[in-house]
């Protein structure tokens, strides 16, 4: 009898199945401006508009921040009993807010059941914000991006002029009417290490009316287009990468070139480009001088908290290469051949000591990557 070895079917990806849910969110399937989507006046833009969503982007850390962000908020909504995702709009925005929490004043205008474990001792808007280790120093060094600063301030605006949405399963707050919210946070987690930091601010009048202002001119324009891009683009940018409107909003570029490209159009603008790249380059130089500098007078210093830094030393580990003569013992203890192949590396520098020119050939179909090269412009006769 003879038998024939059945090859299995590739497994699927739990991915496919997690963008697919994920694509069903109310959130996914908004259509009105989030107060989340004001990262990016051109993004607000097509949304407004009502723009062909054609870029499904990579979600996996967005998806992962969903599930961290949801969990979390579930165990203090059940240990703490804190107003969590809770709706919020008007006629323009929509938005979910992580968390609400009243103090005693409120909360007592709540029933019973609803209220806090613990009231706030002023109003607060909270956002919670899960972030990689990647750019964890970043965060906890700087705090929330303008765009994490607008969308919580937008929050809060829309809690003091409306209130929470009328909607059910929060009908009982919006009987509270407008709310006085007097403190914004934001409480960052990190992805990789469950490291917590928070940043609590009072309401800026000021801030919430740029907010406001802010919204207000993505409403004036007429389209997307005479909107401004508040990010790079694609390959610069996560944000554009991950944007559903990318190729709607960066269209255009000759096949194989940067999608950046259609932003120049001109010798005016090839020139003001180059500019930009000279004075990038110069600090960019300047940088790298002053942290030469400081690296060499630090060389000798123990780590330590230094005022706001803290200083470790990492590297001087056991350098490992490969042990050929093990190698080759392993190959014959195997029966395996050993290649008998020409040392390269050996016979070039043989070749160099003797004088002789080592010989080199085009590698097909290969290229060196293309490079730029910026200097000061001759002056014609």
């Amino acid at each position: 009898m003879t038998t024939h070895a059945v090859t299995p079917a590739s497994p699927v990806s739990i991915w496919d199945a997690a963008h697919t849910a994920d694509a069903r969110r109310p959130r996914s399937v908004q259509r009105q401006l989030g107060a989340s989507d004001t990262i990016c006046s051109r993004r607000s833009g097509y949304i407004l508009a009502g723009a062909e969503r054609t870029n499904a982007g990579d979600k996996r850390a967005a998806i992962l921040g969903t599930y961290i962000h949801h969990g979390l908020l579930e165990d203090v909504r059940r240990e703490y009993n804190w107003l969590v995702e809770r709706t919020v709009s008007d006629d323009v925005l929509r938005g979910h807010v992580d968390v609400v929490q009243l103090d005693a004043a409120t909360a007592a205008r709540l029933p019973k059941r609803h209220r806090p474990v613990q009231p706030a001792e002023f109003v607060t808007v909270e956002d919670v914000k899960t972030k990689s280790s990647r750019v964890w120093d970043r965060v906890v060094r700087f705090g929330p991006t303008a765009a994490e600063m607008r969308q919580v301030l937008l929050y809060a605006d829309l809690l003091r002029t409306v209130g929470f949405a009328d909607m059910p399963g929060q009908r009982y707050l919006h009987r509270l009417g407008p709310v006085d919210v007097q403190r914004i946070r934001f409480r960052f987690v990190c992805r990789d290490t469950g490291e917590e930091h928070i940043e609590e601010f009072p309401v800026d009048e000021w801030l919430v009316f740029q907010a406001r202002w802010w919204v207000d001119r993505v409403l004036e324009a007429d389209s997307p287009e005479e909107l401004r891009r508040d990010h790079d683009g694609p390959g610069l940018s996560r944000i554009c990468d991950n944007c559903p409107f990318m190729d709607a909003c960066w269209p255009g570029a000759a096949p194989g070139r940067p999608a950046q490209t259609i932003l120049v159009h001109d010798d005016a603008e090839r020139a003001k480009a180059l500019d930009d790249y000279v004075r990038a380059h110069e600090r960019y130089r300047e940088s790298k001088r002053v942290k030469a500098l400081v690296r060499a007078m630090l060389d000798d210093s123990p780590e330590g908290n230094y005022g706001a830094n803290h200083l470790g030393w990492g590297g001087q580990n056991d350098r490992e290469e490969t042990d050929v003569q093990a190698m080759v013992e392993v190959f014959e203890d195997a029966d395996l051949v050993v290649p008998l192949v020409p040392d390269q590396k050996a016979m070039i520098e043989v070749m160099r000591r003797a004088g002789m020119v080592v010989p080199r050939r085009k590698a097909a179909g290969q290229k060196t990557a293309r490079t730029i090269k910026v200097t000061r412009a001759r002056k014609t006769p």
